[in-house]
């Protein structure tokens, strides 16, 4: 089962990768952008009988910093 984990910096948390995005888009003349945040996107392919609170005990263990980061799990639907 294909499942994805979003890991984004709290709010608060200085985010010097979205700052230097940011002003490499002004910098290419893209105006309108007043902000962005970095993140990363965990894949993984599960086995269907993985619970829930594994994926969540993976991201609060090593896939991440809960001090500094969130994480979301989205779990992809099963074809029909």
């Amino acid at each position: 089962m294909k499942t994805r984990v979003y890991v984004t910096l709290k709010n608060g948390v200085l985010d010097p990768q979205g700052k230097a995005i940011h002003h490499a888009l002004e910098g290419l003349g893209f105006a309108g952008v007043n902000d962005v945040r970095a993140g990363k996107l965990i894949e993984l392919d599960l086995e269907p009988g993985v619970p829930d609170e594994q994926v969540e005990e993976m991201c609060r263990k090593l896939l991440a910093n809960t001090v500094i980061e969130n994480f979301r799990i989205e779990r992809a639907e099963a074809a029909a």
